[in-house]
């Protein structure tokens, strides 16, 4: 599984770090920061919430 931001679509809005904050993390800057591009298959569940919650569709996977 590996994680895909568009960062030109991503508002930073840190619905996904709420979710996943081992995979995503939102800094001071108001940037969002990927911190596992390959993250564990026991996280999958997670980020395949965060992808769906993503109010710009900013984020997906590819197997």
């Amino acid at each position: 599984m590996r994680v895909v931001v568009d960062f030109e679509r991503c508002e930073s809005n840190a619905v996904c770090m709420s979710l996943v904050p081992e995979v995503f993390e939102v800094r001071d800057d108001d940037k969002l920061y990927l911190l596992q591009e390959d993250p564990p298959e026991e996280l999958r569940a997670g980020v395949e919430q965060a992808v769906a919650s993503c109010p710009m569709g900013a984020i997906s996977l590819e197997d």
